[in-house]
């Protein structure tokens, strides 16, 4: 059990994604009060769910609202909405400005407003945790080899995202440290997802990772919880980086 975690009012955006469903099984396997965001309803262990789409200010807007009508305080934010286009993929050459733009709307633009209106709270209760989700790619370059024998690639704007996001981390922290508000961030490595990965992904990303293996959702989770947590009690504009290495080689 993690110090401090339990009956925390928890809000979890982006709650059904892969990393985000193993998140909240364990916050609430360590007592916490989950608030699940998501676009649609699932079974899970929240003790509140809102269906709202992060990408439309004011839904960001109604769902601090209720937080805060429902529990009187946000104890908590972790960002895990991943919010895409339909084109998500395409290599650079090929990648429409608009579609450049609109992702980084709806993914940056939505943590940004997400913590703005979280901070609001917290700074008025003096305290509170915020966990960012960035990613290896934000911290290092792009290995594209990994998708050479399907022709794949990597996404461009995700990179972009992911850096900015991990910078703006470390500018709250810093921003918001004398009110006793903590911002981290977690960088997960790759993560396996079979259904969506191609084989020859896997095989060569396990090649060169120092662990020889993609991670698991579940091993992203106590990461998350641990930051929110007072066993990090004095550890703020970190990014924790659950990759199994990748980014030390």
């Amino acid at each position: 059990m993690y110090a401090g975690i339990e009956d925390k009012v928890i809000l979890l955006v982006g709650a059904g994604g892969l990393i985000g469903r193993e998140v909240l099984a364990h916050l609430a396997e360590n007592k916490a009060k989950v608030v699940a965001v998501d676009l649609k309803k699932f079974d899970c262990l929240a003790d509140l769910f809102i269906e709202a789409n992060v990408t439309e200010k004011e839904d960001i807007e109604d769902l601090v609202n209720t937080v805060v009508e429902t529990y009187g305080r946000i104890d908590g934010l972790v960002n895990l909405a991943y919010p895409r286009t339909s084109d998500w993929g395409k290599r650079f050459e090929e990648i429409e400005f608009e579609s450049w733009q609109k992702n980084v709307d709806m993914q940056l633009n939505a943590v940004f407003y997400l913590c703005q209106q979280v901070l609001k709270v917290m700074k008025q209760q003096r305290y509170g945790s915020i966990v960012n989700i960035g990613s290896i790619y934000g911290v290092v370059g792009n290995d594209f080899s990994l998708y050479s024998e399907y022709g794949g690639t990597s996404p461009a704007a995700y990179t972009a995202i992911k850096g900015g996001i991990i910078n703006f981390t470390k500018y709250l922290a810093s921003y918001y440290g004398e009110y006793g508000i903590r911002v981290n961030c977690m960088s997960p490595g790759g993560v396996l997802d079979e259904k969506n990965q191609q084989p020859s992904f896997i095989k060569r990303y396990s090649e060169k990772s120092p662990l020889k293996r993609l991670g698991n959702p579940k091993e992203m989770a106590p990461a998350v919880t641990f930051l929110l947590s007072d066993d990090a009690s004095f550890i703020t504009g970190h990014n924790l980086m659950v990759d199994g290495g990748w980014t030390i080689i």
